[in-house]
C-alpha cells in the first residue's frame, strides 16, 4: 500500500513539476528543478530494473588494495578497486528494460595508501593482483642489437622501459631518440655505470643528476625511475633518488642475458617464473634479441599484459 502511494505521489509531483517548469519564474526555477530531481529519483527507485542493480551491485565490487612495504619485495604499489556505477548502469540497461551483466558500468575506487605515501624503498615488482608485466632494458652498451629489439617490440605492439646510461646517451643521442620515438619509456641508469653502493653520497647524487640532465638535453625527458647498475645499492642510494623525486627500481625476473644463454633456455626460464607484477630485466644482447619474440608470446599465453613500468606500477585497473 505504501509503495503504491509513493508511486502515485511521485508521478503527481513529476507531472506538476513538468507543468510548472514552463513558467519562466526566476524565483521558483531553482526550487522546481530540485523537486523535479526528487520526483525522478522516487520514480527511478521504484523501477524493478534500478532496484535489481542496487540489489546485486555488491556482488561485483572489489575493494582497493593499499600500497605496502613487504619484508621481501619492499615497496609494492596499490591497486584500484571497483564499484558499480548504479546511475550509469541503469541508463545503459533501461533501453532494453532488463538486467544484463555485460551492461554494468564500473568506476574505480583508489586505495588510501599509494607508492608516494610510502617511505623511500626499492621497488622489485608490481602489485600481484594486476595481471601485467614489464620489460626493463638497461642500456650502457650493445648498440648492434638495439635495432632488432626495437623492431620486435614494434611488431608485437609492446612498449618497454629503457634505462639509459648517461655517458651512453651523450655518445648515442640518435639511438636514444629512436627509442623514445618508438614510444618507449625512458629511465635513468646512472652516468658511468658505477657500483652505486660504494659511492659517497654526493657522488650518488651526481651520477643521477648528470644522467637526468643529459637525458633532458637529448630527449626532453625527465626520468622518474632510477635503476642502479648491476642492482648494486645501499640505503643512501634509495634516499638520494627519493630526494630527487625518483623511485629506485630493481627486478623480479632476470634474463641473465649477459651470460649469453641460449635463447630457448632463457625464454623458458623467464616465462616460467613470470607472474602478475613481474619486472623483467634484459640488456641489448644477442640472447635477448633472439629470444624476445618468444618471451612476449609466452607471457601473453599466460594472460599477462605487457606494459611500460609506469603502467605496471600504477594503481589503475586493467579491464575486468
Amino acid at each position: 500500500m505504501l509503495k503504491k502511494i509513493a508511486i502515485q505521489l511521485g508521478t503527481f509531483f513529476f507531472l506538476l513539476i513538468v507543468t510548472l517548469s514552463h513558467i519562466q519564474n526566476p524565483v521558483t526555477g531553482g526550487y522546481i528543478e530540485e523537486l523535479r530531481g526528487q520526483a525522478e529519483q522516487v520514480m527511478k527507485e521504484e523501477s524493478p530494473l534500478y532496484m535489481e542493480i542496487l540489489r546485486v551491485k555488491q556482488e561485483y565490487e572489489v575493494s582497493p588494495i593499499n600500497a605496502r612495504i613487504d619484508p621481501v619485495w619492499k615497496a609494492i604499489p596499490g591497486y584500484n578497486g571497483r564499484e558499480v556505477d548504479v546511475q550509469k548502469s541503469y541508463e545503459n540497461m533501461k533501453k532494453r528494460g532488463d538486467f544484463q551483466e555485460e551492461d554494468l558500468v564500473f568506476k574505480e575506487t583508489p586505495p588510501e595508501i599509494t607508492l608516494k605515501d610510502l617511505p623511500a624503498s626499492p621497488i622489485y615488482r608490481g602489485n600481484p593482483e594486476k595481471p601485467m608485466v614489464g620489460f626493463m632494458v638497461n642500456v650502457a652498451w650493445g648498440n648492434d642489437h638495439l635495432p632488432d629489439i626495437l623492431k620486435t617490440f614494434k611488431e608485437n605492439n609492446v612498449k618497454a622501459t629503457f634505462f639509459l646510461d648517461g655517458s651512453w646517451v651523450k655518445k648515442n643521442s640518435n639511438l636514444a631518440m629512436m627509442i623514445k620515438e618508438e614510444g618507449h619509456e625512458i629511465g635513468n641508469h646512472a652516468y658511468s655505470h658505477p657500483d652505486m653502493k660504494k659511492l659517497a653520497r654526493e657522488s650518488i647524487r651526481d651520477e643521477i643528476v648528470r644522467t637526468n640532465e643529459v637525458i633532458d638535453a637529448a630527449l626532453n625527458e625527465e626520468p622518474v625511475w632510477f635503476a642502479p647498475p648491476s642492482g648494486s645499492f645501499r640505503e643512501d642510494v634509495v634516499t638520494v633518488a627519493s630526494e630527487l623525486n625518483m623511485y629506485t627500481i630493481l627486478w623480479t625476473v632476470d634474463t641473465v642475458d649477459w651470460k649469453n644463454p641460449s635463447s630457448t633456455q632463457m625464454t623458458q626460464r623467464v616465462v616460467n617464473h613470470a607472474e602478475p607484477g613481474s619486472l623483467i630485466l634484459m640488456h641489448p644482447t644477442a640472447s635477448s634479441a633472439n629470444g624476445l619474440e618468444a618471451m612476449i608470446t609466452g607471457l601473453k599465453k599466460k594472460d599477462l599484459q605487457i606494459g611500460k613500468l609506469s603502467e605496471v606500477l600504477s594503481e589503475k585497473r586493467l579491464s575486468d
